[in-house]
């Protein structure tokens, strides 16, 4: 960028918070932007991850699957970490906030149990990098994940793991009284629950290695499990 002339940036060089920075965004490029041009760029992005995956990805080929140009795509995003981050955050929020909804009902536990199943599985079918992107995100920064989850789920965690784990204490409690469930803590109830539906995305390569599966196979397997999966939960609980 040329030195300062002592000129007002102009409204689209500056941050959407309307402050002007050391960060602001570069200056438009002189080609019109299509309509639409950063939900296409994210769109792009999102089937490019799914293709590469993250680390793989290139900016120059997430430019061409949006029919745009690589300076529109820096005017929007910068960095293609900065993208990534957009990309990870939109499908997260299609995931965490349902499913952090669901356990904190008083939906029947039963009930509660298929929904997360169906919400985790067919999110995760669709986004299959979210797995990745998270665990790799805190092995290298542990100290984002209060700041990762209040982002994805919409609440702060000490706002939301009063109220979940009340609710999910209380159902568990009841279970047990009636005969219908061993005792268990809700946190292990939880992380039980998430886990058998996060690990096949989290180890795809290595599942569908052993098991010999191509992707129309995989997506079968997780049908398939979308109905075994429900079962052999409540069936882990019986006493």
């Amino acid at each position: 960028m040329g030195k300062s002339t002592g000129r007002p940036r102009s409204s689209a060089a500056t941050p959407r918070s309307g402050r002007a920075t050391a960060t602001a965004r570069p200056a438009p490029p002189a080609e019109p932007a299509p309509p639409n041009a950063e939900e296409r760029i994210l769109d792009a992005a999102h089937r490019v991850f799914l293709r590469r995956g993250s680390a793989g990805a290139r900016t120059q080929e997430i430019a061409d699957e949006a029919g745009v140009n690589k300076a529109l795509l820096h005017y929007y995003f910068r960095t293609k970490e900065r993208l990534a981050a957009a990309v990870f955050q939109r499908a997260a929020t299609r995931l965490m906030p349902p499913v952090i909804a669901t356990l904190a009902s008083n939906l029947e536990l039963e009930i509660k149990i298929a929904r997360v199943i169906d919400i985790e599985l067919d999110v995760l079918l669709e986004h299959p990098y979210l797995p990745g992107y998270i665990i790799s995100e805190l092995t290298h920064n542990p100290a984002r994940a209060r700041e990762l989850l209040a982002a994805f789920a919409g609440v702060s965690i000490d706002d939301l793991a009063p109220r979940l784990f009340d609710t999910l204490a209380r159902q568990i409690r009841a279970h047990v009284r009636e005969g219908r469930m061993r005792p268990i803590a809700p946190d292990q109830f939880m992380l039980n629950l998430l886990s058998l539906c996060i690990f096949p995305f989290a180890a795809r390569p290595m599942v569908q290695a052993i098991l010999r599966l191509d992707d129309a196979d995989f997506t079968r397997l997780i049908a398939r499990r979308k109905r075994d999966l429900p079962i052999f939960f409540l069936h882990g609980l019986r006493p």
